[in-house]
């Protein structure tokens, strides 16, 4: 067998500078170099409250560390703020830029990922060393303006003890919360509102899809069940919970006055994680490709055997048929829980399948395809062994997730509107950029590429802090138009497009 196909090439890494080029104040790529008369407009930033889950906090590299706070798109729009009238802002910073961190010495979190060069061929490693950040060690710096929580969804800002250390090994607290809730019992709605704001930007909902898209499928829509405290962690949260959520949250915001800004959220099928690893990465030489054959010929006659007697279509017998051809480009092997259940009638036929272009294998597919099982040569993950559920998003997953999505962008765009609020079309701009990719002033392009595409970081979900600048202009405009403020925008050529080690 000729080694299973390289899924990283050598990557054309992004480095991150300085422009002094002219850029339109409307362009969420640049800056005006001019002098501007800066103005909050209708809005008044003096105290800035920043709500979400891991988009807010400034999540990347699959983790949360000091720099990525830093670089987080609401400390850009804090800075622009100040320049209007806003005021200071606080971050719940983690201890170091590693971004794992401990509870009670034991590692819960890993640390980020870094592009490695070590085995020389550039791959996505997590950090070495221990990190200093210990879960049970509260800050007593706050209150934060930044209230992202990483891997929390709409429901859990309203959620008592979700902040209580107590609950993080059972997974009913969040162990970021943890580290920065005002009392064990205090929801992350509570704390925000405690600031009394007077601006804030919410941003939230992406996890009640994202954990059923990134576990390829591997949970339940559920839809028409109003009770979050029945769902699992990978589940697809009922539109109408979502809905009610947000609108709680925003009705407490707004009670005092407070301007702010809601975005909507991303078709997470268009990011990194899912168009990384090609549905077809395996490389055969004839003896192999011959040999797999023979192995699937049994369930290949079985098929034909049932589909004569009418348990299936043609076409379903054809979409099932496993075949494999010398050379690059073999699909790999899949189960499909929604093709027709035959076990009943023939056990050996099970919910097998090849890959097409339609499928979205996900990231971490790309160092699981081709391995042994069980250290057996001739058993291979992906190959002879097919692929289970958590590894690839199906054609009728995805449409699950892009149902939820419309639902819940629905629900957010008329709230926007109900509570005379700026609306930000996240949604529109990063399929834009996937598409697209956004030209910059030096005359690179920002794109959705893994790795080398300078918009998202090497855990192929959350946005590089390069993607992050990007969204705090796009943020800016909304907020200019609603508001008619004047504010900075930030460059997005003076942050990093990928960390490299």
């Amino acid at each position: 067998m000729k080694r299973f196909i390289g899924l990283f090439a050598f990557f054309g890494l992004l480095a991150a500078s300085c422009s002094d080029d002219d850029n339109s104040p409307q362009d969420p790529g640049g800056t005006d170099p001019d002098p501007v008369a800066y103005s909050s407009g209708s809005a008044d930033f003096a105290t800035y409250v920043a709500v979400g889950n891991s988009l807010t906090a400034g999540f990347s590299d699959g983790a949360l560390f000091a720099s990525g706070q830093a670089a987080s798109f609401p400390n850009m729009l804090a800075t622009s703020f100040a320049e209007a009238g806003g005021g200071a802002f606080n971050i719940p910073f983690m201890a170091d830029d590693l971004g794992g961190a401990t509870l009670a010495g034991n590692t819960i979190l890993d640390n980020r990922f870094i592009l490695s060069f070590a085995t020389g061929s550039p791959s996505p490693t997590r950090l070495d060393g221990t990190p200093s950040t210990e879960i049970s060690t509260v800050l007593t710096n706050g209150p934060f303006n930044n209230m992202g929580v990483p891997g929390a969804k709409s429901y859990h800002l309203l959620a008592p003890n979700y902040g209580n250390v107590q609950g993080v090994e059972s997974g009913a607290a969040n162990p970021y919360y943890v580290r920065f809730a005002a009392a064990p019992q205090a929801t992350i709605l509570a704390d925000a509102i405690a600031q009394s704001a007077t601006f804030f930007t919410l941003w939230v909902g992406n996890n009640d899809i994202l954990g059923y898209a990134t576990a390829g499928g591997a949970g339940i829509n559920q839809l028409n069940n109003l009770d979050p405290s029945t769902y699992g962690g990978n589940d697809i949260s009922d539109p109408n919970v979502v809905a009610g959520s947000i609108n709680t949250i925003l009705e407490n915001m707004t009670a005092n006055g407070a301007g702010g800004a809601i975005a909507n959220l991303p078709d997470v099928t268009t990011i990194p994680y899912f168009s990384a690893v090609p549905y077809n990465p395996v490389a055969l030489d004839p003896d192999t490709a011959a040999l797999l054959n023979n192995a699937f010929m049994a369930y290949n006659q079985g098929l034909a055997a049932i589909q004569q007697q009418g348990a299936i279509s043609a076409d379903e017998m054809n979409r099932r048929t496993i075949s494999f051809s010398a050379g690059e480009g073999n699909p790999v092997v899949l189960i499909d829980e929604d093709l027709t259940d035959l076990t009943g009638i023939n056990p050996a036929l099970t919910n097998m399948r090849q890959a097409t272009e339609a499928d979205l294998l996900v990231l971490p597919a790309s160092t699981f395809i081709g391995t042994p099982v069980n250290d057996d040569p001739t058993m291979l993950n992906g190959i002879s062994v097919p692929l289970t559920d958590q590894w690839v998003l199906t054609p009728e997953e995805q449409q699950a997730v892009v149902t939820a999505t419309t639902a819940y962008n629905a629900s957010i765009e008329a709230l926007a509107t109900q509570y005379d609020i700026a609306f930000v079309d996240a949604n529109s701009f990063l399929r834009s950029i996937a598409e697209n990719g956004f030209p910059l002033a030096d005359g690179s392009t920002v794109t959705a590429v893994f790795a080398t595409g300078g918009g998202f970081s090497l855990d192929g979900v959350h946005p590089s802090p390069r993607g992050y600048a990007l969204l705090a202009n796009l943020f800016i405009d909304a907020i200019e138009e609603k508001y008619q403020a004047v504010l900075p925008r930030a460059d997005p050529l003076e942050f990093t497009g990928l960390y490299i080690d």
